[in-house]
């Protein structure tokens, strides 16, 4: 049984039928990415899994449907968590003000803190700038807070909309380390990135969307050797 399975998904925004009929499928353990160019859907994707439009068509996330009497902030405490594109982190709080605010979602009460020390251990550079504010932060360690302040909410599906956007091709390197850490303590990943060669990568399976449909799926490492895909997003 598929882990996430969406199958028939349609949303519009208005006049605009930004998916049209996407069916797709990620296993339990998985990092899959979603490749395409801007405005090929990518986004609008992730933003229905998370509940935060609405949709025709099935979505179901480890064999429960989701629907739309399930609330976005239940979403979060089944374990679907977002890290959206652009980071949103709150640049007037702190870094470990961004932290907190990731575990809204936990029963009133419970300690934090060991959770903040496993974000730490993971992105040393956030505890070196703990009381620093969200916004004075570079790209690259607003990406590793956005990241941090998802696992504060116990993610067991993660998804990253665009997590290398912007940032110099070192700090990419250090961000997808840590996306696959995150994936070998368990956590199935949904990545939608435009950089496709670290996307194939560092991932199990890909799918190609391009104008609201899924044109090509399989595996990560056989997509990087499609011409079509080489010619589209690799430079080749």
């Amino acid at each position: 049984m598929s882990y996430l399975k969406i199958e028939d998904l349609h949303a519009s925004y208005g006049n605009i039928h930004a998916l049209k009929g996407i069916n797709l499928e990620v296993n339990k353990g998985e990092i899959v990415s979603i490749v395409g160019a801007n405005g090929a859907g990518k986004t609008t994707l992730l933003t229905c899994i998370s509940d935060l439009m609405s949709y025709k068509g099935s979505i179901t996330y480890n064999g429960q449907t989701l629907n739309s009497k399930i609330t976005p902030d239940q979403i979060v405490k089944l374990g679907i968590v977002q890290v959206p594109e652009g980071r949103q982190i709150s640049s007037e709080l702190s870094v470990l003000e961004n932290l907190k605010m990731g575990a809204y979602s936990r029963p009133k009460g419970e300690n934090a803190q060991p959770d903040i020390e496993r974000v730490f251990k993971l992105f040393p550079r956030l505890e070196e700038r703990i009381h620093q504010k969200g916004g004075s932060l570079s790209g690259g360690e607003q990406q590793m807070l956005a990241m941090g302040r998802a696992m504060m909410a116990h993610p067991k599906l993660l998804l990253l909309d665009e997590p290398s956007m912007g940032l110099a091709p070192v700090v990419v390197s250090d961000i997808f380390k840590n996306i696959r850490l995150l994936n070998e303590e368990g956590i199935t990943i949904v990545l939608i990135e435009q950089n496709a060669k670290m996307a194939l990568k560092n991932s199990n399976r890909a799918y190609v969307i391009e104008n609201g449909k899924i044109t090509l799926f399989g595996d990560a490492s056989e997509l990087a050797k499609n011409e079509e895909i080489q010619k589209a997003y690799l430079g080749g």
